[in-house]
This record gives structure tokens, C-alpha cells and sequence, in this order.
């Protein structure tokens, strides 16, 4: 953000910014110094005059020069148009924020409230607040800050709620980081350049209003004065003196633009720099041992997610396995068969809206359908990776390389900085990436495809894994890059004695890397066979998987088999 920002200050946009916040701010520090005087000096003889060399705005009913108060009334009506902004935005944050961390039914009730809060018109929620605190400066500001709450409260759970449901955000879960380190650390810098836009034109819009409210007698009261009331005060001899009444309106004008520009430069600078695990559904009653030898161990794992009827629709029906240390287990099947829910599941990544039901979910003996102990956690962040599809959605945008890295690190093991960076760079280039300083000191966009793949395996082994989840993570690579992925995930495990969960629709590269493959259908495993022996697979959909790989040996001369929807093999004309 800091480049992206510097580079825009040096933009015709950026210097004239720049002008116009040091001219405001000259004029908010030094006009009460300078111009004091003659803003609170009458004259008899001077009174309601024109513009004038001696008073280029004219002068108020009691002689006053108007210039010399429009220039001071600034400080009052930026800062209280900045006071009431704050109010808008803290009140907006808050809301908005936490609204996205409770429960389905909770959520949706504060959602509700705040659409019902927008539904009134602005200025009206304005005029009922300035009542409630009377009509003094403070209640004025109040009554703006308090009115903005709704419409920054709506922004801010629409960008957090787009936010949370990314990638990057269940990693973060996984090393686990809690629910205030993932707002403060992922949530808040990516809706950031958006915020700060946003911000400002309210900014703008608080002077407007802030105006508004002293110019109808709701604001600022005599003595003291800002914009609003000395353009109330103006307005009554307009035609005898326009420019007492067009001087603090210039001034509201030019202020908004500043404030405009400002947040303008700052978001798109911005821009440019790049609860429990699940609800548990039924109570279930859970096998007391279990294998001792295992990994993971799922037993009759069933999940459920509601439809827009409100009704559960089950969408892992029964499913049965066990990871042993160091093998690796590859799960295949077509687009929403259920392989990814089955994995996540494993890693508590679903999300409050899932329904759980299992007689055995567990990870190196943790219950993953209890809320985890601290201890629980620890051990999961260090023993548990997760390798998603798209590196980009993955990594965080508004992070260095480097730092999404040394999370880990520096949460559970408690790492100085400079050890965890150094780890860092270690990891990184056991994985393959060439010149890991420079890397680790990048934002994701500015990697390849391949080499954000790579990091995000080096992400997991910072910690001491005992189990990488890889949810399809050559799915968006080319077959080049795809070798060298699997490559580092082989290495990893020969380094690491961790065992591999694979999930991918190509059978063929599945059976090439694992040890056992599981094939899913509607939710279930139909079969479990040796990857060596997967010609020798019984299950009509095994057997149609495979009989639709295409080899050296394929007769080119007739069409390729496809799988039809009763899931058996059916011949389709080449296109």
C-alpha cells in the first residue's frame, strides 16, 4: 500500500490533493491566529457591506468581516464533520463486523434490522437523533455520526461476508488463528480500500449535512459559528450581499472535494497492494477406542446444508475411511460428488451452516466435532495443512508471502519474527522457489500460478505436519507445472513422514500419486481400491472413470467413451 500510494501522490491527482490538504489545514491551524480579530471586531459604520479590497466577502449585520469567519469557522466544521464520521464508521464497523461472526439465525435478524434502518430516509434518522440530544454542536454531531451507522454497517457486511467465506480465511482458521486475529489480520485489510473510499464520502457528506442541521438552528449555537449557520445567517440579505451567503457554501464545496479526493488516492492505492468449526447436528453416539494406528478416522460421516426452504439436504451420505501415517489416500469422483465436503469436514472447515453426523470424526485422536481445546488448536495448526484449488483465493491479497508463511510459526510455536522469516525463506526454497528472500517479500499477484501453489504447500510445512489435505491443486495448472506440484508434494512427504490427502476428478493423475484411491458417487465411497490395481476395480463407475482416460493405446478411429447420467459408459460422437 505504501508504493501504491507513493506512486499516486506523484499524479497530477496526488499533487493537487496534496495542495488542497495543506491549504485546509494552514487555514484550520492559523486562521483563529491570523484572522481572530477581525472576525469578532463590529463596526457600526461598516455594517452589511459589499465586497470590498478591505473585506472581499463584505461584512455581516454588526460589521463583521464574513471572510475572516468563513475562514475560521473551518475548524469547527471539519472537526465536527470528522467527529461525526468517526461516530458513522466505528458504530458501522462494529456492526457490520460482528454480524458476520454470529450464528445463521442471529445474523440474518441484525441483517434485517439494518435493512430496516436503511428503509427511512437519511435526514429524517438526522433530525430524530438531533432531537433525542438536543440542538447543540455535540447532539448535531451525534445525530449525523449515528445516522450513518446503517449505511456503513450494510457496506461493511456485505464486503466482510464476501471476505470470510474465502480461502485464505479457513487456512488462517486452520494454523488457528481466532475469530478477533482473522478480522483484524484478514477481514479488516481487505475490505480496506473500499472502507477508506467510502469513509471519505461520507466525510463529505457528514459537512453537508453538519451544514444543514446549524443552518436550520439544530447545529452550532451562538457565539460560536461554523459554515452552516453563517450561511444561514448570509442567506437572509443575499440580494444586498451574495457573497456572504456563497462564501461558507464555496467553502463546504471545496472542503467535500478535498475530502473526495482524499479517499479517492488512498483506495486506489489500497487496491493496488494486493466460531466453532461446524454445528453439530444429531447427537451422535461415538465409538469409544477407535484404530490406534490411525491418522484420521471417519466413521458413517453424514453432512447436511439447508436449501432456501430452510430444509437439510444431505450431501455426504455414510462415508467410511481411514488415513494411516505417511500413505497416501486419493479421493476422486465428478464435480459435487462430495470429495471436497468430506475433506473439509476433516479439517472443521465447513462452516457454522453445516449439519454434522458421525460416529467417528477424528484427527490424531482430536473429536473434530467438538469444539476444540486451546491445546486442540495448537496441534492442529501445526499438524494439519490444507492445500486448496486456486493459490489466488488462498493467499491473502493484502499480505506478503512472507507473512502468510511465518503465521504459523509465530501463533502456536511462538517464534521471534526474525527466526520465522528466516524459516520462511527455508521452507520456500524446499519447495522450489528460486531467490525465496526476494519471494517472501511479494504480495500473491506478483507470483505465477505454479509458484503460489508452491508456496501455499510451503505454508503447511511450517508447522510439523502429519496430514496435507490437497483439495484438487493442479485442477488450474498446466500439465508442466502440475509435474512439479506433485514432485513438491512427494518431496514434502519423504521429508516430513506426513501423509497426503488428494482430492482431484483425473483418476488417471490419481492412481499415478497415491497409494489408494477412493471413488465417490452422490455423497458416497462406492469403492476403495489399490491405485496399482486399478484396473482390476469392480464398481460399473470405477470402471466407467477409468474406461474414459484416454492412453497411448486408444483407438482414434472411434469416438471417446463419457460417462451418462445413470453413471455407466455410453459412446458419443466425436465432436
Amino acid at each position: 500500500m505504501r508504493s501504491g500510494l507513493l506512486r499516486g501522490l506523484r499524479g497530477p491527482q496526488g499533487v493537487v490533493t496534496v495542495l488542497g490538504v495543506l491549504a485546509l489545514l494552514l487555514v484550520i491551524v492559523l486562521a483563529p491566529y491570523v484572522w481572530g480579530d477581525a472576525a469578532t471586531a463590529t463596526s457600526v459604520a461598516e455594517r452589511v457591506q459589499g465586497p470590498s479590497a478591505a473585506h472581499p466577502f463584505g461584512t455581516d449585520d454588526l460589521g463583521r468581516d464574513v471572510l475572516a469567519r468563513v475562514l475560521i469557522a473551518a475548524r469547527l466544521s471539519v472537526l465536527l464533520a470528522l467527529g461525526a464520521t468517526a461516530v458513522a464508521v466505528a458504530g458501522g464497523i462494529v456492526l457490520g463486523v460482528v454480524a458476520t461472526a454470529l450464528p445463521r439465525p442471529l445474523r440474518r435478524l441484525v441483517s434485517a434490522f439494518i435493512d430496516i434502518l436503511l428503509s427511512f430516509p437519511w435526514l429524517l434518522l438526522a433530525l430524530f437523533f438531533s432531537v433525542i440530544w438536543g440542538a447543540t454542536a455535540s447532539g448535531a454531531m451525534l445525530a449525523v455520526g449515528f445516522a450513518g451507522v446503517p449505511s456503513i454497517a450494510r457496506l461493511t457486511y456485505t464486503l466482510a461476508s464476501s471476505v470470510t467465506g474465502r480461502d485464505f480465511v479457513r487456512a488462517a482458521r486452520i494454523v488457528g488463528v481466532g475469530p478477533v486475529g482473522v478480522i483484524v489480520r484478514h477481514v479488516i485489510p481487505n475490505i480496506a480500500p473500499p472502507m477508506l473510499v467510502n469513509t471519505a464520502a461520507y466525510a463529505s457528506t457528514a459537512l453537508l449535512s453538519f451544514a444543514g442541521l446549524s443552518f436550520l438552528g439544530l447545529g452550532v449555537q451562538a457565539p460560536d459559528f461554523d459554515w452552516g449557520r453563517l450561511l444561514r445567517e448570509g442567506i437572509a440579505r443575499i440580494y444586498v450581499n451574495p457573497m456572504a451567503a456563497l462564501g461558507p457554501g464555496i467553502a463546504i464545496v471545496l472542503t467535500g472535494l478535498i475530502l473526495n479526493a482524499i479517499g479517492s488516492l488512498t483506495g486506489e492505492s489500497a487496491s493496488r497492494t494486493p466460531s466453532k468449526p461446524y454445528k453439530a447436528g444429531k447427537a451422535s453416539a461415538r465409538a469409544a477406542g477407535g484404530d490406534p494406528g490411525a491418522l484420521v478416522e471417519v466413521e458413517d460421516l453424514r453432512v447436511s446444508f439447508p436449501d432456501r426452504r430452510g430444509d437439510l439436504v444431505e450431501r455426504v451420505r455414510g462415508v467410511s475411511l481411514t488415513i494411516r501415517p505417511g500413505e497416501t489416500v486419493g479421493i476422486v469422483g465428478a464435480s459435487g460428488s462430495g470429495k471436497s465436503v468430506t475433506a473439509m469436514a476433516i479439517a472443521g472447515l465447513l462452516g457454522p451452516e453445516a449439519t454434522i453426523d458421525a460416529t467417528r470424526l477424528s484427527f490424531q485422536g482430536i473429536d473434530m466435532t467438538a469444539v476444540p481445546r486451546a491445546a486442540d488448536r495448537r496441534r492442529l495448526g501445526l499438524e494439519l495443512a490444507v492445500v486448496f484449488q486456486d493459490p489466488l483465493t488462498s493467499l491473502n491479497p493484502s499480505l506478503t508471502v512472507g507473512r502468510q508463511l511465518t503465521e504459523v510459526s509465530r501463533t502456536h510455536d511462538g517464534v521471534p519474527r526474525a527466526a520465522a522469516r528466516r524459516r520462511a525463506g527455508d521452507v520456500l526454497a524446499s519447495v522450489g522457489i528460486a531467490r525465496p528472500e526476494r519471494r517472501a517479500r511479494q504480495y500473491p499477484h506478483e507470483l505465477s500460478g505454479g509458484m503460489r501453489q508452491r508456496a501455499m504447500i510451503g505454508m503447511g510445512l511450517m508447522g510439523r505436519p502429519r496430514l496435507v489435505i490437497a483439495d484438487e491443486p493442479t485442477t488450474a495448472l498446466d500439465v508442466t507445472v502440475q509435474r512439479q506440484v506433485l514432485r513438491v508434494l512427494r518431496d514434502a512427504r519423504r521429508r516430513t513422514g506426513s501423509a497426503i490427502l488428494f482430492i482431484s476428478h483425473d483418476i488417471a493423475l490419481v492412481s499415478g500419486f497415491c497409494d489408494r484411491v477412493l471413488v465417490m458417487k452422490d455423497g458416497q465411497i462406492v469403492e476403495e481400491v489399490a491405485a496399482a490395481r486399478l484396473d482390476e476395480a469392480r464398481h460399473p463407475y470405477t470402471r466407467a472413470l477409468v474406461a474414459c482416460v484416454p492412453h497411448m493405446g486408444t483407438d482414434r478411429s472411434r469416438p471417446l467413451p463419457v460417462i451418462d447420467e445413470s453413471g455407466g459408459v455410453a459412446e458419443e460422437a466425436r465432436a
